[in-house]
């Protein structure tokens, strides 16, 4: 499942993630906000909280995650993201390099410093 988190600027996307986590929350939820808010701001940042309760993406939720990151690569300004998955925190890393923006990670219990973050 896939929520937004209220409570950030304007031109931040936040979202949690938890459960099953599948290509209908990416289509129904996390691509309709990121594509409004591009159309308002242009430019967007991005906080993505994976919940202590995540069990599992489906293969068409990583197929939709790749696309809306490979579709909307420039128009992000940054992004965090918070999770305390090891693995998932070291992948972010390596690829941040790569990546045209700012990127951090943050564990769940850090959550109030990433919003921070997003939000300057």
């Amino acid at each position: 499942m896939i929520e937004i988190i209220e409570g950030l600027p304007d031109n931040v996307v936040a979202v949690r993630v938890s459960g099953e986590v599948t290509g209908d929350d990416y289509s129904k939820v996390l691509i309709p906000a990121i594509e409004d808010k591009i159309q308002k701001y242009g430019k967007i940042r991005m906080l993505y909280q994976m919940d202590k309760e995540l069990e599992w993406f489906t293969i068409s939720a990583m197929l939709e995650d790749a696309k809306v990151g490979i579709r909307n690569l420039t128009a992000f300004e940054k992004i965090a993201v918070v999770s305390d998955v090891d693995w998932m925190n070291s992948a972010v890393g390596l690829f941040k390099f790569i990546i045209p923006f700012p990127v951090r990670t943050y564990k769940n219990e850090e959550l109030s410093e990433a919003k921070a973050w997003i939000s300057e």
